[in-house]
């Protein structure tokens, strides 16, 4: 058994079983941010000017049209702050685009009226088939795999491919941004490289009891190909071209609007919080809070010794974890015993199941060699 270690730099660990360290100590991620993101993340003049022309370029493209560009908007600190920058910074006419899939907190909500309020926007949900989701989902934890929450993320980027293609909306603004995410959670983790049909296919012919009829599903390559490179879908991420500090930007958008910071990255969905916090670490040993805090570590928002300490206890207490628990298994029309049966079930991967991640993986490193993407992806 491979011995522990721990990024002398960062926090990430052998807890992802691929990860290599130079003799510094530095583990791959932080050397993947020194060489590749820091050189090429430019948030001064250039930036601005980058950015300038970007808007430009969406503002030519939408005249004409109600709107220019499309926004989905989770309630979360980034694709608020992308709201932000794209109505305010840049002078566009965004469309906020939200998709209810049953597990919005109220604090989500919150923010989201008020962004839509204070920005002067308007906002289309999107409100999934709960029936469907609620099938697929427990199908998903009937499978063992540790990626719970790709359910949920299938929904919300398929929703808003669709939407965009339906209604002929070429622009599509994102909050991903190196600042607070430039250290990727690893495949094993959870963090599964995108949306496989024939993944999510596979465990629902297996373990889901209804049709998903109406349940948004779109194909990573679909989208990546079909919806980009054929139909001319263009994704922009302003977040990488402006100061964006995760702090700074909570007490701007606070100050601004009367928005509430989360305790946590991904706390606005009542089911990631839950999944992160309790689910993957006590199930899996797999606490994705790593690469959250390594990547505040990396762009020195954090030091180490806070990031440690953080890591070292839970996120939320453990009165509040068993009634999630508890939540969830009743908002699943499961027993609590009957959850509990399908924590205890044997430890399975994607790859128990059928899948293209090599089809999908080819196109992450073909990315990556043309400088499309410069996160580090395994």
């Amino acid at each position: 058994m491979r011995p522990y270690q721990i990024c002398s730099h960062c926090i990430m660990d052998t807890t992802d079983p691929n990860i290599t360290f130079d003799a510094r100590g530095w583990c791959d991620y932080c050397n993947n941010y020194e060489a590749t993101i820091a050189p090429n993340w430019h948030t001064d003049a250039r930036g601005q000017a980058q950015l300038t022309q970007m808007a430009e370029s969406i503002k030519a493209a939408g005249r004409g049209r109600d709107f220019d560009c499309i926004i989905g908007l989770s309630g979360g600190l980034d694709s608020s702050y992308a709201a932000y920058v794209a109505k305010v910074k840049m002078g566009l006419r965004p469309l906020l685009f939200h998709v209810d899939a049953g597990w919005n907190t109220d604090q989500a909500v919150g923010n989201i009226e008020k962004l839509v309020d204070g920005l002067g926007l308007d906002l289309y949900t999107e409100v999934v088939n709960w029936e469907e989701m609620k099938d697929l989902q427990v199908a998903f934890l009937r499978s063992g795999i540790p990626d719970q929450d790709l359910v949920q993320d299938a929904s919300f980027f398929s929703a808003l491919y669709k939407f965009a293609r339906q209604h002929k909306i070429k622009h599509i603004i994102t909050g991903s941004n190196f600042s607070t995410e430039c250290c990727r959670e690893p495949e094993e983790w959870g963090g599964y490289l995108g949306i496989d049909t024939w993944l999510f296919n596979d465990i629902h012919r297996q373990f889901g009891k209804r049709p998903l009829d109406s349940f948004p599903l779109t194909d990573i390559l679909r989208y990546k190909l079909l919806y980009q490179k054929i139909l001319g879908m263009k994704v922009y991420h302003p977040l990488n071209l402006v100061p964006f500090e995760k702090k700074a930007a909570e007490d701007e958008l606070g100050s601004l609007f009367g928005w509430q910071r989360f305790q946590h990255k991904h706390h606005e969905s009542r089911f990631t919080r839950f999944y992160e916090d309790y689910w993957l670490p006590r199930r899996f040993g797999y606490e994705k809070r790593r690469a959250h805090f390594s990547s505040l570590v990396q762009t020195g928002q954090m030091s180490r010794d806070a990031a440690l300490d953080r890591i070292s206890r839970p996120e939320m207490d453990e009165h509040f974890l068993k009634q999630e628990f508890e939540y969830v298994a009743h908002k699943l029309d499961l027993s609590v015993d009957e959850l509990q049966a399908l924590f205890d079930l044997p430890k399975k991967t994607y790859r128990d199941y059928r899948n293209k991640r090599w089809m999908i993986g080819l196109g992450a490193n073909i990315m990556r060699m043309l400088g499309l993407e410069k996160r580090y992806f395994r």
